[in-house]
């Protein structure tokens, strides 16, 4: 299964609304940074309201995926992060150092916007 990616202007959306398993995970990772390379992309809103529950190899690909779309010059928030998913990343180790976040799609557009003003 595919995860939608959207172009909105200057960056993209992303709204995962289905359960994630390890291929799916890798298979979104994939797509995102070629929708990056092929868009030039300046920014990604990834909102994770849907998800309620992650296993330490989805987070650290999620947070794998974060660090990647920085590496190729675009500026990420991350949206929705549901208490359990927050905790599984904290518990696994995993910190989203110098990721804005929001709590929902709505805001993080809005910080998105802000970010690519500068």
């Amino acid at each position: 299964m595919r995860i939608p990616i959207l172009k909105l202007k200057d960056y993209l959306l992303v709204s995962i609304q289905v359960e994630l398993d390890d291929q799916t995970v890798l298979t979104f990772q994939e797509d995102l940074l070629d929708k990056i390379k092929a868009t030039s992309a300046k920014g990604v809103v990834i909102d994770l309201t849907s998800v309620d529950m992650v296993d330490s190899f989805i987070a650290k690909v999620l947070g794998d995926v974060i660090v990647m779309t920085s590496l190729m010059g675009t500026k990420s928030v991350v949206t929705g992060i549901q208490p359990a998913v927050a905790i599984t990343l904290i518990e696994l180790g995993i910190t989203l150092d110098n990721v804005h976040t929001a709590l929902d799609l709505e805001q993080g557009i809005s910080i998105l916007s802000q970010l690519l003003e500068v």
